[in-house]
């Protein structure tokens, strides 16, 4: 929406100012994580790496999450379901290129699979239940979806998703989309790292860093305390 936009865009201006203090006072305002089984039906590969993309929310907390998985190589905030010339933040933030805030994540499969960032993704990046919003945030840039890499992939997620629902693994249905890929584009460069940049600034602390602390709670086999940032790679 037009004004939380603006609200977010005013706050990044005052991070960028150095004027945002600590909130450690602020309650934690994010969606309880639900642990989640594996996935019956996970890839077979024998490839060294590869990529996946994933839409739950704004970027800046799907990022830090994927971050923090052991065996991600990186995770890069961006844009997808749209065109290029639309994938600019001010853009996407209107609600109507088609683009979600995304998150590319290039990772060793003999590490982590696909089916368990999808695992990740569901119990504690986002909450798959939620249409077209995340917590505070409202609009199709901020929708649930997946955009699969792969026949495989596209195959592992529709099942994996059959699988959450007939066990009713929420209390509601979820409305997570698999959407056709046809392209990823990296966001502006204030957009990437941004929870490990700006730990104490409010959206962070109330509804990103639980979701690291969660991720570390439920799945400690996964956690690694050291991010792999996009900024350190360059």
């Amino acid at each position: 929406m037009k004004n939380l936009f603006t609200w977010r865009r005013t706050l990044l201006a005052m991070v960028a100012a150095g004027v945002i203090g600590q909130c450690s006072a602020l309650s934690f305002g994010a969606a309880e994580a639900v642990l989640l089984p594996p996935p019956t039906l996970d890839e077979s590969t024998q490839a060294r790496s590869e990529t996946a993309v994933f839409a739950g929310g704004c970027f800046w907390g799907v990022q830090g999450v994927f971050q923090h998985v052991k065996g991600v190589k990186n995770a890069v905030s961006g844009y997808a379901g749209g065109a290029a010339n639309t994938a600019q933040y001010e853009r996407v933030s209107d609600g109507n290129t088609g683009h979600a805030e995304s998150v590319e994540v290039t990772f060793d499969p003999s590490q982590v699979s696909y089916g368990t960032l999808l695992q990740i993704y569901f119990s504690v990046a986002h909450n798959p239940t939620e249409l077209n919003r995340q917590g505070p945030d409202t609009g199709t840039q901020y929708r649930s979806a997946l955009f699969p890499q792969s026949a495989e992939q596209q195959k592992v997620a529709q099942a994996y998703i059959a699988q959450l629902d007939a066990a009713k693994s929420f209390s509601k249905p979820i409305v997570t989309k698999l959407e056709t890929f046809n392209g990823f584009y990296p966001a502006e460069e204030e957009h990437q790292d941004f929870l490990t940049e700006h730990p104490t600034y409010p959206y962070i602390v109330i509804n990103d860093l639980p979701k690291v602390a969660q991720l570390k709670q439920l799945y400690p086999e996964r956690y690694q305390d050291k991010p792999v940032l996009v900024k350190a790679g360059r």
